[in-house]
């Protein structure tokens, strides 16, 4: 599928905007547009929090999107939708040893969701609408004020990271038993007229229902795969993967973070200055590079974010060149070669017959695909084989 995308001159992302009137996306006016590739199944990730806590500016800085930024809340009333690459040194490195005529990474696309407020499960502050939105993505960017800026209003008087997160976690808790108890009450009947054919279903929405009124979240309970493709299509919120982000303006608050740490051990959390993180990706990269290392930052807090949302959603990339193009492709851990081969094309997974494969580094150590192939240094694998993080595959179907 073509898609329209517009985006700016020297972004790292591209962006687009649903339009509110009509729900389908339409090209914002940046800098320029171009047709591209488009695939609806690329994974999204949400951006979600309380108003006022810097989403807009932390997608800006990611997109480098045109998202609007005021500090009264509900300044975002849409969401807004930009696609961002994801950082990957294996992928420069094929680059640089290969020097493909083009190269095209993984990409993540990323929504920023408008702010929700206590009582956003009762419809409080367009909830309903909002909710909506984040059902919709595969994992959760959870972004928590915890900067003190007397010019940025907030909704509450005080800053309170820990309360501001459980807010937020306690309307999508909220939620959650909303659509259980309606899904409950609309299954019962087939429950009591079919009970053996319904068991495993029963007990699991059940124990579903029981964790949520306990004020667990689902993503902490003990999840095999069929339940978290439930989980996923009933549009469950607390039971997609979250990484907690601690929107902070000084290194002292970058270290006041323990306090979100303790309250979900197992969640990934990072602290990401997301002002500071949208000025410097309004330079141009020499600038850029020559400013980070002034302030001593070694690695930017984006693309900190964007692998953390990589790896929250279990995804590790393999690589292809054809007819001189160098492709990253994103996968779930463990998938089998000829499930990798469908990612391209349905086509090569169902006519598969074998793989070649070879790691990123060897490759890149050697410098060109043909001798790697003359000596025979590609292994042969066959259609269950596992595709690791970093192989270069060539698929023979």
């Amino acid at each position: 599928m073509l898609a329209k995308i517009c985006y700016p001159l020297f972004s790292p992302g591209l962006v687009a905007r649903d339009d509110p009137g009509t729900g389908t996306g339409t090209a914002m006016k940046i800098a320029k547009c171009r047709l591209l590739e488009y695939a609806p199944s690329m994974l999204s990730v949400g951006i979600v929090g309380l108003p006022n806590v810097g989403k807009s500016t932390l997608y800006n800085a990611l997109t480098s999107g045109g998202a609007e930024v005021s500090n009264y809340p509900f300044t975002t009333i849409a969401c807004n939708i930009g696609v961002v690459p994801v950082p990957d040194p294996k992928l420069q490195a094929l680059e640089q040893a290969l020097k493909p005529k083009k190269t095209t990474p993984c990409a993540i696309r990323f929504i920023d969701i408008a702010g929700l407020v206590e009582g956003a499960s009762r419809g409080e502050g367009l909830g309903n609408q909002f909710l909506g939105e984040i059902r919709q993505v595969d994992a959760i960017v959870h972004l928590i004020r915890n900067f003190a800026k007397s010019d940025v209003s907030h909704v509450f008087s005080d800053v309170d990271p820990v309360r501001d997160a459980e807010v937020i976690d306690t309307e999508l808790m909220l939620a959650d038993l909303e659509v259980l108890e309606r899904a409950i009450a609309k299954r019962a009947k087939d429950w009591q007229t079919h009970p053996a054919e319904h068991v495993a279903e029963k007990r699991r929405m059940t124990a579903w229902r029981e964790s949520l009124e306990r004020g667990e979240q689902l993503r902490s309970l003990d999840l095999n795969d069929r339940d978290i493709r439930d989980l996923k299509s009933a549009g469950l919120l607390t039971g997609k993967p979250v990484l907690y982000v601690a929107n902070v303006a000084s290194d002292r608050e970058a270290e006041e973070v323990d306090g979100l740490r303790q309250r979900e051990p197992a969640a990934p959390l990072l602290a990401i200055d997301a002002e500071l993180e949208y000025e410097l990706n309004q330079l141009e990269p020499g600038e850029r590079a020559e400013f980070m290392t002034e302030l001593g930052i070694e690695e930017a807090g984006l693309d900190r974010l964007v692998r953390a949302a990589f790896d929250l959603l279990g995804l590790i990339s393999f690589y292809t060149v054809v007819k001189n193009k160098l492709q990253a492709w994103e996968i779930p851990k463990g998938t089998p070669a000829s499930v990798a081969a469908g990612k391209i094309h349905s086509d090569m997974e169902k006519g598969f017959i074998r793989a070649k494969v070879v790691s990123a580094n060897e490759l890149v150590e050697v410098g060109d695909l043909h001798t790697i192939q003359s000596a025979g240094h590609m292994r042969t694998v066959g259609k269950d084989h596992e595709i690791e993080d970093g192989d270069v595959v060539e698929f023979l179907f």
